[in-house]
């Protein structure tokens, strides 16, 4: 086990942790499944196990084995070979998982998800339960986005992003992301001169950092994505490391390799977790500088009479961005009307709407247990404040 080196004993000491690992650290240069680096990484993570800590394992991969199988060079971009690659290597992939695990007596357990899967209350919770369930009853969870069937519209976009949000969805103490980059660097890690980045405490220590593309030819992730996996979890209050999957042991031991993210947060509400980060608003809803304060400072419900305009096409209970006049998105909620519905209640108040149209429009536009704030709430009334002092509309 290597030395632990301070505030790492948090990853060390971790009862319950997730573990990520992205394609290209389980592929060979051709595309198939690489058993040996299978092999390789199930070793360490039931290593971690025998020493009696939980693992969720958020493997990405299904595509990538199913690119040999189907005779494709490299990672298809229309959404349906995708998924026909995925429908093809997501088998191949668990099979061989089942049997690594199996030679160390452990039993493995699939939990494909889509983002529609952790949007929606009913079907998070039933995730919930079910990880719960996989771990007191001392299975593996091999955790993917379920490739098979999401749409562009209801993709996480990577896998990173997914394990953040599972780390938090588990109460997970911790959380390691494997890349083929062992670790984040001041920039391009192949150009001499770049530093490695030992520790992140604060959004400041990122300002001027380059993270480079989007990624190998089997994978959709990037830099980017994963430090914003980081961001997401650290803001849970969840550390995280970021390494190679060569470092997966040494990074679990709590040694000195990798990126380490100091959590900087309190844990928010699930609900309130997956409207900021497993959501995309399907309209806008903009506010007079009234409203804003309202929501963003005293954290009340959005009623109609502080809305001013309604943007995009969206049904009752979808996720919208809530905007500020200069167009600043402020909050993120689920809205209680149709975007058609909305114009003839802007400027209104419930009472009257209750009076006028009936019983059932006396009601928020977003309920305050339905919002979540995107900035804080000192940016937020700095710039309504601003924009109000200039006539700027």
């Amino acid at each position: 086990m290597s030395e632990r080196t301070g505030v790492r004993t948090a990853i060390a000491d971790a009862r319950r942790i997730v573990v990520k690992v992205g394609s290209s650290s389980l592929t060979t240069p051709e595309g198939m499944l690489d058993a040996d680096r299978v092999d390789a990484l199930v070793g360490v993570l039931a290593a971690r196990r025998s020493e009696g800590g939980e693992v969720v394992f958020v493997s990405s991969g299904a595509i990538a084995a199913g690119l040999g199988p189907l005779g494709l060079p490299r990672r298809p971009r229309d959404l349906a070979t995708q998924q026909a690659a995925a429908s093809v290597g997501q088998g191949l992939l668990l099979a061989r998982y089942a049997s690594a695990f199996a030679a160390y007596g452990l039993r493995v357990g699939q939990i494909l998800l889509t983002a529609d899967d952790l949007i929606r209350r009913t079907h998070h919770r039933n995730a919930q339960r079910t990880l719960a369930q996989l771990l007191t009853l001392g299975i593996v969870p091999i955790v993917n986005e379920n490739d098979t069937v999401a749409t562009d519209e209801i993709r996480f976009g990577d896998n990173d992003r997914l394990a953040a949000l599972v780390a938090h969805l588990i109460r997970a103490d911790a959380l390691v992301l494997l890349s083929d980059v062992d670790a984040l660097y001041d920039g391009d890690p192949r150009r001499p001169g770049s530093r490695r980045l030992a520790e992140i405490r604060s959004p400041e220590d990122l300002a001027g950092v380059d993270f480079g593309g989007t990624g190998s030819r089997v994978g959709t992730g990037g830099m980017v994505t994963k430090v914003e996996a980081a961001r997401i979890a650290t803001g849970a209050g969840v550390p995280v490391v970021l390494t190679n999957a060569a470092s997966a042991a040494a990074a679990l031991a709590g040694g000195p390799v990798g990126t380490f993210f100091h959590p900087n947060g309190r844990r928010p509400s699930t609900r309130h977790l997956w409207l900021a980060h497993a959501t995309t608003g399907q309209g806008r809803l903009v506010l007079d500088p009234g409203a804003v304060e309202a929501v963003v400072r005293r954290r009340k419900s959005l009623l109609p009479a502080g809305v001013t305009g309604v943007q995009g096409d969206f049904a009752a209970g979808d996720p919208v961005d809530v905007c500020d006049r200069a167009g600043r998105v402020v909050a993120r909620g689920l809205v209680n009307y149709d975007a058609g519905e909305i114009p003839d209640l802007m400027g209104r108040s419930t009472r009257w709407l209750a009076r006028e149209l009936g019983p059932e429009y006396e009601r928020e536009i977003i309920h305050r247990d339905d919002l979540v704030l995107l900035v804080t709430a000192v940016d937020a009334l700095t710039t309504a404040r601003s924009r109000e002092g200039t006539g700027d509309e």
